[in-house]
């Protein structure tokens, strides 16, 4: 079935201070911390489409914005206090939200997931104006959490390769996420590109400066070169744990598919981030034989066997057998250290 698709709308990347769980001792008060923090998300997206109007369709919010993220927890201690379950009351408020406001609702966050009873993943995740969760996307590059590819066997098994890298197909265009630091890996990008999506949701939390940070180089390469809109979503102050609250405050922006900023944020708690997203500009831009259209120009199987003998990070780490592992903090370190090892043995490093 065809999908009516919007030629032109508005999108928001919504700054929003990120009011962390860490200093929750039980689930209770976490669970309670995160309801006042949805409460906030509601009241910040009503105003946003009074200011802005109904043409606001789309809006993405920050990284981990109901829990920020673990401070010195174990793996089942933060699966208990900071992760959602994928059918908990906090996605369920979530999607009313969405439905309220008749918007697209992306946003990220950590999860449980019943196939990996211990383990949790950081998530991506959007609400359809329906308040459907039409997509979730897990992070597959982390120095600080599971991902899928430490269970890639069994995760494969169970969802596919297609679930690895969703496109959501809808009436604002064909979307995709990225997690946070994620953005500095063309591959993620590009895997989301061949698949079709047209604009990747960028939530984020990261070192906020006037001057160019990685991050903000990162998300002008990745819209160029899949000839993609970003809409990149960073905190207002970040609460909870012991770094300065205004350390990863403020730039979100909006990148065009020339690589363009469209339009960013200053400091604080802000709506300034939105713009109108022109899609039939985009579609056409990349059906058009050119020098710049580098999308259609990239022969990927010029790469594939290179990638595919690589093995520098090693999968299914936290698989022995059939039975899931559960790390402690060490075993990220550990992981990364054999990667190194392993490069300065082939005399990469």
């Amino acid at each position: 079935m065809s999908i009516s698709k919007l030629d032109r709308y508005a999108a928001l990347a919504l700054q929003i201070d990120c009011d962390g769980v860490h200093p929750d001792k039980t689930r209770e008060e976490s669970a309670a911390r995160m309801q006042r923090s949805i409460a906030r998300i509601d009241q910040a997206v009503a105003g946003a489409r009074r200011w802005i109007g109904t043409d606001l369709k789309l809006v993405v919010l920050p990284e981990y914005i109901l829990s920020g993220p673990p401070w010195g927890e174990t793996i089942p201690e933060w699966a208990a206090k900071g992760a959602l379950h994928p059918r908990g009351p906090e996605y369920d408020a979530l999607g009313a939200l969405a439905q309220k406001h008749a918007v697209y609702l992306a946003g990220n966050g950590y999860e449980t997931d019943d196939h990996f009873p211990g383990l949790y993943f950081q998530a991506c995740w959007v609400f359809d104006p329906s308040g459907n969760r039409i997509l979730t996307y897990r992070r597959l590059i982390s120095i600080f959490a599971p991902t899928p590819h430490d269970v890639w066997d069994r995760y494969l098994d169970i969802y596919g390769l297609e679930a690895v890298f969703p496109v959501a197909d809808t009436s604002i265009g064909r979307i995709a996420a990225i997690a946070s630091e994620e953005i500095l890996y063309p591959e993620i990008a590009r895997a989301h590109a061949i698949r079709g999506a047209e604009v990747f949701l960028h939530s984020t939390s990261e070192v906020a400066s006037p001057n160019l940070t990685i991050k903000q180089i990162a998300r002008r390469a990745r819209a160029l070169e899949n000839l993609a809109y970003v809409v990149s979503a960073n905190t207002a102050a970040l609460h909870g744990i012991d770094v300065p609250v205004d350390s990863s405050n403020g730039y979100s922006d909006v990148i065009d598919y020339h690589g363009n900023q469209m339009v960013v944020a200053g400091l604080g708690n802000s709506s300034v981030a939105n713009t109108f997203l022109d899609m039939a500009g985009l579609r056409a831009y990349r059906r058009r034989p050119a020098m710049s259209n580098m999308l259609s120009r990239q022969a990927l199987d010029l790469f594939a066997e290179s990638y595919a003998k690589a093995d520098l990070r090693r999968r299914n780490g936290l698989l022995q057998g059939d039975k899931v592992m559960i790390p402690d903090r060490a075993y990220f370190q550990q992981r990364q250290a054999d990667a190194i090892a392993r490069m300065t043995e082939r005399g990469i490093l």
